[in-house]
């Protein structure tokens, strides 16, 4: 009946639960005013820009808790190339041991209280992952996996941000259940706008995809286009620069010929969405598993819908910054 009602399959209805459940979890600890929520999640559950049902919640712990030892005058971002070393050194090592001491009794003290069943487990090359593997009690296609991933980074301030309510989809349809609700601190659509494009730029001038479920940064920019996110984003070139600064410090990558990715041209009339060859048919392969997961509800526009709006929203952004406008 939900899932009628709702345009979700079971199984993401479920997940769902689960995902509001971390989040009111990490947001009515100490935890709270320390880790900013955002990415694809916050755009769906929080500003409600996406139809796409977005499973992982990344997490944001403000720089400045983590390394405060290492910046120079409180400055996040490294004024050296051995300050970035050190920094990202310190990272790697502080962080899951906060994970450790932090996070993970918070979740196992709301998992007893709540008397809920899960396990939960460290994952990730650095160990910046958490997952929470649940007891489904609906199943998909497994493109939707019966886990939450907690994806944690510490190398930004997680700025500008603001607090939001956050409810289950599940809940407005659902007369006489208490269902979980938090209050999360989250980053503004205008700086995941950017963090989205760079990323998608990056991917593109490498003309490859790291992996599985990439397509939906590319929807997820469509739906901003659509919503005048993008254009407000475009508009905001200090803010554009700011995250040219941060990624050409902290996430410095090459392109297919081997040259550094040049983020500041990318944010000054240089940004490329659409990938090529390859790129573009692994892309259109991931958009397709989504869909028949369920991810997205009601409206599903076809992959040649998503990348000509992405093309139109990457030449706007370019005649934008172009003419400083």
């Amino acid at each position: 009946m939900a899932a009628g009602r709702t345009g979700r399959p079971a199984h993401l209805l479920e997940k769902d639960i689960w995902v509001v459940w971390a989040l009111s979890a990490i947001y009515s600890s100490t935890l709270a005013e320390k880790l900013t929520f955002k990415g694809g999640t916050s755009l769906s559950k929080v500003y409600k820009i996406i139809d796409r049902f977005s499973e992982d919640i990344d997490l944001t712990y403000d720089i400045r808790e983590l390394v405060p030892d290492l910046l120079q005058g409180g400055n996040p971002i490294p004024v050296t190339a051995s300050q970035e070393k050190k920094i990202t050194s310190a990272v790697r090592s502080r962080l899951p041991e906060w994970i450790t001491s932090s996070v993970i009794p918070v979740l196992e003290n709301s998992l007893i209280s709540s008397n809920a069943q899960a396990e939960l487990r460290v994952d990730g090359n650095h160990s910046e992952k958490l997952i929470i593997d649940y007891r489904a009690v609906k199943t998909g296609t497994g493109y939707a996996a019966a886990s939450i991933q907690l994806e944690l980074g510490a190398r930004a301030t997680g700025e500008p941000n603001s607090m939001h309510k956050v409810d289950c989809d599940i809940a407005p349809v659902i007369e006489g259940v208490e269902f979980p609700v938090a209050a999360p601190l989250v980053m503004a659509v205008e700086r995941t706008f950017w963090e989205k494009a760079t990323a998608a730029h990056v991917y593109s001038l490498q003309g490859r995809l790291r992996g599985e479920r990439y397509s939906r940064h590319w929807y997820d920019l469509a739906a901003m286009a659509k919503t005048g996110h993008a254009a407000k984003a475009a508009g905001d070139h200090q803010l554009a620069k700011s995250v040219a600064e941060h990624k050409s410090v902290f996430f410095a990558e090459k392109d297919a010929q081997g040259s550094k990715v040049d983020y500041f041209k990318a944010v000054t009339g240089g940004l490329k969405l659409v990938p090529a060859g390859a790129a573009l048919d692994a892309l259109e392969s991931d958009y397709t598993a989504m869909l028949q997961d369920g991810l997205l509800a009601l409206h599903q526009p076809s992959f040649d819908e998503i990348m000509e709006t992405c093309r139109s929203v990457q030449d706007d952004v370019n005649e934008r910054a172009q003419d400083g406008k």
